[in-house]
């Protein structure tokens, strides 16, 4: 067919209702998109057209289903030379024809933060020191597209708009679905957990990232923000925790003591109140205290022979005098005269010898 009857026939309609792409370019405007399908609707790409992708993105030319050629962050001129890869291009010299016929795709390669996490259940794992154990836990975990052809494959594929939403709920059960292998492997026993929150982040980022990149995802950064146990092993956690702490039982009753005192002194008659229970508390620690003690010691040595002791001074005897004043006698019915020491009856008011008065007993 000549170019006169191209002219006259339907081709040349068609080609006149054909748009033809000069500029290809994705601006996202709302957050939450990882894959958006350029429209192409009645549209083909021009030779030569340009190709925009910003940072945080990367493009991908599909033609007839198959992912041909991936771009990142530039800006590129669609030629053969630049997408090689795409089988129809090689009829880009045909009259009028744009060899371009290929859908295109943006992907968003930024980073999904605060992505949360949670044991809906307890986990049951293995701890060296506390056996089997059932443990919950909840954090954040943060992500990335990093590979948009296993990703359109495996998640995507020809959907118009993709977004991070639809995808939370997979990720959620893969990171609980592995959680129990990861803190197996981890090999922290849970008293370091806690206290080692940030290793055990790291230790279960590096078991879950092979889940992640089946999907074409990386997995950046993992975080433990808490661990928690059923309430009844905390409560004997707490209570070995608690026998640790307060180890010496003596020295502990002694800050019972301290800490009672002044709580008792504000309340009326409160001293003398708990007065017998301290006081009982603090014989009964020291009896504890001594018993254990006496557990851990050696049986005593013999005790060297005895030797008689030394023979006792003889009495000394004190002289007789006046008796004290005031003394009693064994009847109880008469005193001394407190200035001669006259014997005298007790309701006497003055002495006979001397005629002193008596002071009132």
């Amino acid at each position: 067919m000549g170019i006169n009857d191209f002219l006259k026939g339907s081709g040349f309609k068609d080609f006149i209702k054909k748009q033809f792409i000069d500029v290809l370019q994705y601006v996202e405007n709302e957050d939450g998109v990882l894959a958006y399908r350029f429209p192409m609707m009645d549209m083909e790409i021009q030779n030569g057209a340009s190709l925009t992708v910003r940072e945080s993105q990367m493009a991908a030319f599909v033609n007839e289903g198959r992912m041909a050629d991936t771009f990142g962050p530039g800006t590129y001129k669609v030629t053969t030379q630049n997408i090689p890869l795409l089988t129809n291009l090689m009829n880009w010299d045909k009259m009028f024809e744009s060899p371009f016929k290929s859908d295109v795709y943006f992907f968003s390669t930024r980073q999904q933060l605060n992505q949360k996490w949670g044991t809906p259940n307890p986990i049951t794992i293995r701890d060296r020191e506390f056996g089997a154990v059932r443990v919950r836990g909840n954090g954040v975990y943060a992500w990335h597209l990093a590979d948009p052809r296993t990703f359109h494959q495996k998640v995507s594929g020809t959907r118009e708009l993709y977004r991070v939403a639809e995808l939370e709920g997979q990720l959620r059960d893969v990171v609980i679905g592995h959680m129990a292998d990861a803190f197996a492997q981890s090999q922290i026993p849970f008293l370091d957990m806690i206290a080692n929150q940030v290793e055990l982040g790291a230790q279960i980022l590096k078991a879950l990232q092979p889940s992640f990149n089946e999907l074409g995802l990386q997995l950046d950064t993992f975080v433990v923000r808490e661990l928690s146990l059923p309430e009844e092993l905390q409560k004997r956690l707490d209570e070995r925790i608690s026998m640790n702490m307060i180890g010496d039982m003596g020295r502990y009753t002694q800050f019972q003591v301290a800490q009672s005192i002044p709580i008792a002194a504000a309340n009326e008659g409160g001293i003398a109140g708990i007065g017998a229970g301290l006081s009982a508390g603090y014989g009964m620690a020291q009896a504890m205290t001594g018993a254990m003690a006496q557990a851990y010691q050696q049986p005593p040595m013999a005790p060297p022979p005895s030797v008689p002791p030394p023979a006792a001074p003889p009495a000394v005897v004190p002289a007789a005098g006046p008796p004290p004043v005031g003394a009693v006698g064994a009847a109880g019915e008469t005193k001394f005269c407190f200035n001669c020491g006259t014997k005298i009856p007790r309701a006497a008011k003055f002495c006979g010898e001397c005629g002193t008065a008596q002071p009132a007993v």
